[in-house]
């Protein structure tokens, strides 16, 4: 059966903000709330500058504790399975300006890619690079992409976000890398604002790297927080069993939070980023398990969390929370020796207490975001 095609934006309506970039000494991103083209699809219709290119992108940590839907952060292991890969080639066969999807697959999770659909207007590599290919201003060409998916679906690792980020880098690239990283946050906010709501605590450090702060939505604007090279943060990813849709976890929020909450929530928020600046692990965790308002109602839906984490510090972790909607805990730790052991007290508490398996990881803070993998040239 062909794979779905499905027009590039070049042709339709355009839902890009124009973008301004401010540089500061935290690197910023303005976008402002009127709809214009992008000054590349303004501008051309750019030629190819290689056959295909492959892109990964990291999975991500959003909230960060009590930075709910504005602070997040990229985690990546040493061979980069912690991630999803899209490779973007040029497609003849296909209609100019279309997109569609030739392949997924799953290497480590067989039948997570029959769950996803090849619809590039249903799947969130599809989406971002109908973004992508619109704010190139691309016309004359179409484009094929394979996902690969090294994350599995509803863990709380941004999955849709790695997807997302690692299309609209590979289809970018593919022709000659004309997009500013903010057009390329851009492109990943599409797909996401269409799978699970206009929120970018996942799609701006899958894109950036290291930790991001989205300042606001209106106008869109992200601070990227710079973290002194010496500081050896790593992450113990620990994912139970057990999926937690979004949908279900943000509407589990509550609707109004007592004005204490505020204030202690506002305050270790701005501690965690100061702790970021400051390259102190300990301040990073210490704020990071201090969230008074979204843990709170979260984490009795995910069975064994209270334990896991619990367990997770009396083993000497610095901080642990719930890692963006859940399920996967994540605990912050300085190098990785206490790494091993912390998972493994994790893990038995999920069985344990949650009587749920879990699988863990112990990743390292991701610095680069998306990027290209391998490119091959024009024949």
């Amino acid at each position: 059966m062909p794979a779905a095609a499905a027009s590039s934006p070049a042709t339709a309506p355009s839902s890009f903000p124009s973008a301004r970039v401010h540089k500061p000494t935290l690197l910023s991103f303005r976008v402002s709330s009127k709809l214009r083209p992008s000054a590349a699809a303004a501008s051309s219709d750019p030629a190819p500058a290689f056959r295909s290119v492959t892109a990964f992108a990291p999975a991500t940590v959003a909230n960060l504790g009590p930075g709910f839907d504005f602070l997040g952060c990229a985690v990546a292991d040493a061979s980069l399975s912690l991630g999803d890969t899209v490779t973007a080639t040029l497609d003849p066969s296909l209609p100019a300006g279309t997109v569609a999807i030739s392949a997924i697959t799953s290497p480590s999770r067989p039948r997570l890619a029959d769950r996803l659909s090849r619809d590039p207007l249903r799947n969130c590599a599809g989406i971002a690079a109908v973004a992508a290919l619109r704010a190139l201003g691309v016309r004359s060409h179409g484009v094929s992409l394979s996902l690969a998916k090294g994350l599995p679906l509803g863990s709380g690792l941004g999955s849709s976000a790695a997807s997302a980020a690692a299309a609209a880098k590979a289809v970018d690239a593919l022709f000659g890398s004309l997009l500013p990283r903010d057009g390329l946050v851009l492109a990943g906010l599409e797909s996401e604002k269409a799978v699970s709501g206009f929120h970018a605590d996942n799609i701006a450090p899958a894109i950036l790297g290291g930790f991001v702060m989205v300042r606001s939505y209106d106008p869109f604007c992200l601070v990227s927080l710079p973290c002194p090279p010496a500081l050896r943060l790593c992450f113990v990813l620990v994912t139970p069993d057990f999926e937690a849709p979004t949908s279900k976890m943000r509407a589990a929020l509550p609707k109004n939070v007592a004005m204490g909450h505020h204030v202690r929530n506002s305050s270790q928020a701005a501690a965690l980023v100061a702790g970021v600046l400051q390259g102190d692990a300990a301040l990073i965790g210490s704020a990071m398990s201090s969230d008074f308002i979204v843990e709170p109602t979260r984490a009795p839906l995910i069975p064994g969390m209270a334990a896991v984490k619990a367990a997770a510090l009396e083993a000497g972790a610095l901080g642990c929370t719930i890692s963006g909607a859940g399920p996967t805990a994540v605990a912050v730790i300085e190098g990785e020796e206490k790494g091993e052991e912390i998972a493994r007290r994790m893990i038995d508490a999920f069985l344990s207490v949650g009587k749920l398996k879990a699988t863990a990881t112990v990743a390292q803070l991701d610095r680069d975001g998306a990027r290209v993998i391998s490119m091959n040239g024009l024949e």
